[in-house]
Parts: structure tokens; sequence; C-alpha cells
């Protein structure tokens, strides 16, 4: 039998869904800059402070859009990582598999990954509930890196004199117990594959690089990262 308070709960899941999925609307037709709680509760019936029970201002709205946008996302690159790593595939392919589930997300989800990682939403600032959901797919690819280190090993660049200090802080804090030169690497591969999704998804690639061989092209763009931070293929 359902209680009362399991009931309320539910409708409750039901409402705050809906909102959520309504604002996506909005995000895709308008942008996240125009996203309004007043248009929200237009389009699904509601009188503006019904809906300030479950949201209470535009921003707690966009984090909570925010947050699911970087679970989606790091559950795709999890997911990628567990059917590759389950066929036994080595460190460096199961990097490419990740880098290839984060650009089949943002296809799939455009508004959304413009949303994480496209211009910033003027007047928003992200608070800090957004760092653990924001870190899922890197802490995918630097476990990777980890095994492959204390493994067969990483192929490592040396760091020149003058950011050597920057990269021992980089390491001690973002990559506990890997090198220095990974730390330098991983930062550079990790603004290159997000650079490489964001060119494709926003127009930069039209007359580069043809649409049929998009894929093929990014492949071989992760791979190169896979190399860059220090992956060896077999």
């Amino acid at each position: 039998m359902t209680t009362p308070q399991g009931a309320r709960a539910r409708a409750r899941m039901e409402v705050t869904i809906a909102i959520k999925d309504e604002a996506r609307r909005q995000l895709a037709a308008e942008g996240a800059a125009k996203l309004s709680l007043r248009a929200v509760a237009r389009e699904l019936g509601m009188v503006s402070s019904a809906l300030y029970r479950y949201f209470p201002s535009r921003d707690d709205l966009l984090t909570a859009l925010i947050i699911d946008a970087y679970d989606s996302l790091g559950e795709s690159a999890e997911s990628a990582h567990a059917v590759a790593a389950a066929a036994d595939a080595a460190p460096a392919y199961r990097w490419v598999a990740v880098c290839e589930a984060v650009r089949g997300w943002a296809l799939t989800h455009p508004h959304e990954y413009a949303l994480i990682y496209g211009s910033p939403v003027p007047g928003y600032s992200a608070p800090e509930t957004t760092i653990p959901p924001a870190a899922r797919v890197a802490l995918v690819l630097v476990g990777i890196l980890r095994e492959a280190f204390e493994g067969r090993g990483l192929a490592r660049t040396p760091v020149p004199a003058e950011l050597a200090s920057e990269a021992r802080r980089m390491a001690d804090e973002l990559v506990p117990g890997l090198p220095p030169e990974v730390a330098v690497a991983m930062a550079a591969a990790w603004a290159q594959l997000f650079g490489l999704v964001g060119f494709e998804l926003f127009g930069q690639f039209q007359g580069v690089v043809e649409e049929a061989e998009r894929e093929r092209f990014f492949r071989h763009a992760a791979a190169q990262l896979a190399h860059g931070v220090g992956l060896v293929f077999p």
C-alpha cells in the first residue's frame, strides 16, 4: 500500500522531471541565457509561485540541468570504459573508447553539451555541487593512465624547466601518484578532447573535415591524444 508520504514524493519527482524536461526544450529553442522560470511555468500550466517550490531561482534550475548533463556524460564514459575493460582492451584502446563515448554523447545531446562546455551563461556562477559530476569523465581517463603507469608504464615527454614547478603542483593536486609529465600531458589532452568535440558540434570543421569522415578523423585524433599522454598501442 502506498503511503501518503510516498505518493507525495512520487508526485514531486514527476513534477521535477517535467520542469527539467521543459527547461531543456527551452534550452534547445532559446539557449541557456534566455531560460525563464516564468516561461517554464507557463508552458506547464503552473503558476510561478508553485514552480518556485521546486526551484527557487533560475540559477537553481540551471544547476540541476548542469548536474544532470555532467552525470549523463559521465555515465556514457564510464559505460564505454566498462565495456572495453570487459573485452580486455589495452589502456590505449580504452582511452579511445572513452573519447568516442564523449563525442557520441555530445552529438546526441548538443544543447546539453553547449550548456556545460559552451559559452558561460551571463550572471550565472556554478556552485561547488557541480564539481563531482563534472569530474567523472576525467576520473575515468586518469584511471586508465594510472593503471598503465602501474603496469607497463607510460612514455613521458620531459617538462621544460620553466614549467617544472607548476607541473609538480598539477600532479600533486590533480593526479596524486602520477608523474608531473603525465599531469601536464593529461591537462593538454583534456583540453584538446573537448576542443575536438566542440569544433565538430559547433560547425568549425565545415570545409575542413568532410562530414562522412569525421568519425574516422576523431578516432585517429583520440589515438593521437593517447600517444600524447604516454599510452602505447600494443
